[in-house]
Parts: structure tokens; C-alpha cells; sequence
């Protein structure tokens, strides 16, 4: 039934365990439609996950009420994976279905243990990895027809291929979706709809990560000067968008010229040229190279013979399916593993720099700030020069945090402080290894602005492929042929390689089964009306919005005119509420017709 809500939150309020001054959220209410799509972004310890809880009933609120449609059946995926001892993956995965017959005949079992990979039921979970228990935990909470899917952070420990399936799973369901996850493509693929928790409230945008970051970049745009900084890093952020291929394409066209007046006099993300001057000033012609260079992992050859020169300023991104060697891969660059044949070669002006996925020692006696300055006062990322206090700051640890003893930091906070130290030592060579866990959407905003204005070399190993299109020039992917594989096309190009070489995981089956129907086409008949009342719907989203700028300006004349100010105000949030519905029937018209 549309527009039936599965969940409402009343003026709900929940507080930190413990310490009834630190509120996570401040009578929120709010609620989940079926079969809408929600992305929920804020930062780190911000009450993401508390959220999640109390929608999912595992957490009741300290105020407010909490209501659920009759019968609902909800599964949530947690961030810790938590499996009976000694249980099977079949026990976990397929606990719902009888006999095997049952699931090996059921098309979404199999598009959903194919797509993450599980082809060993019998295993038991007492000896799978943290992404191997990921991956069940995750198909436990897809299969079983639930109505309402509570993801938090999904993504984590899936590969790009991982991710893109998942994408493409939960488009093909009906069911309503709530997910946390810092993955921008992944958000702006399946979500309709962006709650953004910050200081208690949630504040609700329609669209996925693009149109979130238009609607902050439209109201940082009316604030004062003091928000100036935050201001000129989502408009820039936002120039980044428009200007690459865009990820959803159905948008309303007043947004895209709202878009583009916005962005108008916004420069590139980075001055190639510039950074590449700068670059070979500090590193010189040669900085690191491969030669003839073959490295082995058990009996598997990673390399063969293969030639790989970095040059100042390239930035590089890295790709391949978890286990192609990656990790293995920076560890030759750097010289921490051997050669098997070939030889290293480095320049004698690199200055290298390696964030791992291992946590590394910090001080744990010093506070942030302290731990910083340890390594440096001042830095210079290109022409700009920051201390360490506002590099800290960009990387998500403000004033009164900086004074946070190291050792009560949580995993996510000593995270960022090892990023930040390892820029404030002023590499000039910089490899990354998945530098997006544990960092919440607007930390990693602000670390690809820092990386706009680095001038040195960069690799970047990441199944984040929005952090990969946004900071590297290139990418090559390691496709388990012993060589490392140039990709002129980025990581569309590799999807592409990997399923023409008939690459994708397939499903482990008991018996043979029919493969799924496709969903009825729309016709074209449809597709017209559809195409008709989108432009129509259109057309009153223009006027609609023209008339919130006229109240808008009435409300400014009229404010030493009380009366008028409330009847103004009363109109304008009718105004607003018809402008949200308008835009909700255009967006169904708009994707039926380009069905």
C-alpha cells in the first residue's frame, strides 16, 4: 500500500548510556514508507547507529514512542557479527528454507549468496574472517522476505564488485531500506531519501548524496561569513559532482540550473598543472619504479615480469577483487616485501608515507593536539600552509576535542589521528590502503579537499569508488594475470572487463533451478504518460519553488510586522510541504519513464 508508514518516531529523545547530558537525539520524529529507500550520513558518534537501534527495536528511547505496522517483518545488520558458536554458514545463512531444495529453487537465495560469495555452507563461522562473517551476517539480514532492511555500514569489507551487486539487489526489491554507510556512490545508487543526524536532530532531504550535498551547498550559500570555510568546501565539493558523470540522472531540470548557477564561478577540484610543477620541484624525474618485477603469494604469481614506474604527481587508484593482492602489492612499492625477481628502484628525494589497515602505536599519554604537534606545527599542502590544530579540525577532531587524551579514543577517532600525523610529516609519496574505514562522510570530504591541494604522488588502494574517481587522474586493477592492468575507462571500465570475462561468483546449488523471469517492461505507451506527467509535475515544481523565493522575500519586508510574519510563514510551509509531494510524484513519474 504506498505511502503507508512501517515505522514512526514520535518526538523521540535517547541519550548516551550512562550520561543523560550528551543526547543523541532530541524529539525526533520521523518515518519509514514502504518501499522508499533511506540513507542516513552525519559524523561519527553523532547517533547514526542509535537510530538504527531504536528504528529497529533493539534500543528503546529514553522519550518518546516508537510505532510499527502490524506483522512487520524487520531484519537489521548490526557492525558486530554476532553467530552461535560452532554454527554453519548454511545454519546462518539459510535458516529460514526447510530442505535444500527449497532455497536452490528460489532465484533471490541464489542471487544473494552468488553475489557475496558464500559458496561453502559447510563451514563453520568460528573460523571465517571478519569480512567472511560480514558477508553471512549480511546475507542473513537479505534473505527471508523481510519488509523493512536496517543496514548499518553494509559496505564494509565488500569489494567494488560487492558493492555494485548490493546496489543492484536492493534497487530490485520492494521492501524499505534504512542504511548507514559513508560510501557516497552507494548512497547516491540506491537512496531516495537523506537523513542527516547532526546535534540531536534529523534533518530529511529528498534524493541521495548529490541532492544532499545540493541542499547544504544552498544553505551554506544564506549563511553568514563565519560558515565561509564550509561554505566554499561543499560548493567545491558540489562542482565535483556536476562536472563528472552524474550517478542519478533523473533530476528535476530547475535543480540542475540551480545547480549550475551555484557552482558557476567555482574552479576545478585541483590545478593538475600546478600540483605537477610543484610535484617534480619536490621529487625529481624518478620516484618509484618496478622493474622486471615478478612477486609471489604461495603458488599464485601477483606479478610477472611486469615494469611499473610511478612519476611525480601521479595519482593512482588500485583495484581488484578482495584477495587479488592489493595490500601485497603497496607492500613491494614501499620495500617492505621482498622482490621474488625484478628490482625496486626509488628516487633519492622520496619521502614516503604509508597509511595501513592496521592501527599503528600512538602516544597513548599525549592529548590529539599533542600527538599532532609531535610530528609537526605547521604543514603546506601546495600553496596553502595550515597548523596542526586546523589539520586536526579538517579531519574531524574540533578544538574541544583536541584536548581528548590519545589512549580514550575511540577505533574510528585513533583512525583519523594516524592520517592526520602521517600528513603532518610532509610526504612527498603517499599510499593509502582502504583510507575510508572508520571515516564518516564529511571527514572524508574534507580529506579529499586536503588530497586537491597535495602536491606529491599518491596510490590509493580503496573499494570506495567515489573516493577513488575523486582524487586519482588513473586507475589500474589487478585481474589475477600477473599484471598490473591500465584502465583508461576507471572503474567502469573494470565492471566491465570482470563481467565479460565471466568473472562474477556464482552460487553454490543444491539441485538445478529455473533461472528468475525478468520483470515486465514498461510499455511505451506508458512510458509517454509517464514522460507527460513528469513534465507536467516539472512545471509545478518550477512555479512552486519560484513562489518559496517571493514568500521568502515577503518574509524579509515583513519583519518588524509581526501578524504578517506568521501568516507569511503558515503559507510558506504549506508552500513547501506541496513543493516535497509535487517532487515525490515526479520522482516515480520520472523513473517509470526511464524504465
Amino acid at each position: 500500500m504506498a505511502g503507508q508508514n512501517l515505522v514512526n518516531l514520535e518526538n523521540v529523545t535517547a541519550h548516551v548510556p550512562g550520561d543523560a547530558s550528551r543526547v543523541l537525539l532530541d524529539a525526533v520524529s520521523l518515518g519509514v514508507e514502504r518501499g522508499k529507500r533511506v540513507g542516513v550520513v552525519g559524523l561519527n558518534g553523532g547517533g547514526k547507529t542509535t537510530l538504527l537501534e531504536v528504528l529497529a527495536g533493539r534500543r528503546a528511547p529514553d522519550g518518546g514512542r516508537v510505532s510499527r505496522l502490524g506483522g512487520l517483518k524487520l531484519a537489521y545488520l548490526t557492525q558486530g557479527d554476532d553467530f552461535p558458536p560452532g554454527a554453519r554458514v548454511r545454519d546462518v545463512v539459510l535458516a529460514h528454507y526447510d530442505a535444500d531444495h527449497e532455497w536452490a529453487s528460489d532465484p533471490k537465495a541464489r542471487d544473494v549468496l552468488g553475489g557475496l560469495g558464500l559458496r561453502d555452507l559447510e563451514r563453520t563461522v568460528d573460523g571465517l574472517s571478519g569480512g567472511e562473517k560480514r558477508r553471512v551476517a549480511l546475507a542473513r539480514a537479505l534473505l527471508g522476505e523481510p519488509d523493512l532492511v536496517v543496514l548499518d555500514e553494509p559496505t564494509n569489507h565488500l569489494d567494488i564488485e560487492g558493492v555494485t551487486w548490493l546496489a543492484a539487489h536492493l534497487l530490485s526489491r520492494r521492501c524499505g531500506v534504512v542504511v548507514v554507510t559513508h560510501d557516497r556512490w552507494f548512497l547516491d545508487a540506491v537512496c531516495t531519501r537523506t537523513w542527516e543526524v547532526a546535534n540531536g536532530r534529523v534533518e530529511s532531504y529528498l534524493g541521495g548524496y548529490q541532492d544532499w550535498v545540493f541542499a547544504r551547498a544552498e544553505r551554506a550559500k544564506q549563511a553568514d561569513a563565519a560558515e565561509a570555510r564550509r561554505r566554499n568546501l561543499a560548493r567545491k565539493e558540489l562542482a565535483w559532482l556536476r562536472r563528472g558523470p552524474p550517478a542519478r540522472t533523473s533530476k528535476p531540470r530547475y535543480r540542475i540550473e540551480a545547480a549550475e548557477a551555484l557552482i558557476a564561478d567555482v574552479p576545478p577540484p585541483r590545478n593538475t598543472v600546478e600540483l605537477l610543477n610543484f610535484a617534480t620541484n619536490r621529487l625529481g624525474r624518478t620516484v618509484l619504479e618496478l622493474e622486471d618485477a615478478t612477486v609471489k603469494i604461495g603458488e599464485r604469481t601477483l606479478l610477472d615480469h611486469q615494469t611499473w614506474r610511478l612519476g611525480p604527481g601521479d595519482r593512482i587508484g588500485i583495484v581488484g577483487v578482495n584477495g587479488s593482492g592489493k595490500t601485497t602489492l603497496l607492500k613491494a612499492l614501499t620495500g617492505e616485501r621482498p622482490l621474488d625477481g625484478g628490482k625496486r628502484v626509488e628516487g633519492r628525494t622520496v619521502q614516503l608515507a604509508q597509511l595501513t589497515q592496521d592501527l599503528v602505536d600512538l602516544p597513548k599519554d599525549m592529548r590529539v593536539l599533542e600527538a599532532v604537534e609531535a610530528v609537526a606545527k605547521y604543514v603546506r599542502f601546495g600553496k596553502e600552509e595550515m597548523t596542526a590544530s586546523q589539520v586536526a579540525e579538517r579531519l574531524g577532531f574540533p578544538a574541544a576535542r583536541q584536548w581528548t587524551p590519545v589512549g580514550r579514543l575511540s577505533g574510528g577517532e585513533r583512525r583519523r589521528l594516524q592520517l592526520t600525523r602521517l600528513l603532518m610529516a610532509e610526504p612527498n609519496v603517499l599510499l593509502l590502503d582502504e583510507p575510508t574505514n572508520d571515516l564518516d562522510v564529511d571527514t572524508l570530504t574534507n580529506l579529499e579537499d586536503l588530497l586537491d591541494g597535495w602536491p606529491g604522488t599518491l596510490v590509493v588502494v580503496s573499494h570506495d569508488r567515489y573516493l577513488t574517481e575523486r582524487v586519482c587522474d588513473t586507475v589500474v586493477a589487478l585481474f589475477g594475470d600477473g599484471r598490473i592492468t591500465h584502465l583508461p575507462g576507471g572503474i567502469e571500465e573494470y565492471l566491465r572487463r570482470r563481467e565479460a570475462a565471466g568473472t562474477s561468483t556464482e552460487a553454490p546449488r543444491a539441485a538445478a533451478a529455473p533461472a528468475p523471469k525478468a520483470a515486465p517492461a514498461v510499455s511505451a505507451a506508458d512510458q509517454r504518460a509517464a514522460r507527460k506527467e513528469a513534465a507536467r509535475l516539472e512545471r509545478k515544481m518550477e512555479q512552486l519553488t519560484k513562489r518559496e523565493g517571493q514568500l521568502h522575500t515577503k518574509l524579509a519586508e515583513a519583519a518588524t510586522d509581526p501578524q504578517k510574519l506568521m501568516e507569511l510563514s503558515a503559507e510558506l510551509k504549506t508552500v513547501e510541504a506541496e513543493r516535497e509531494s509535487v517532487e515525490l510524484e515526479w520522482l516515480e513519474a520520472a523513473e517509470k519513464a526511464e524504465a
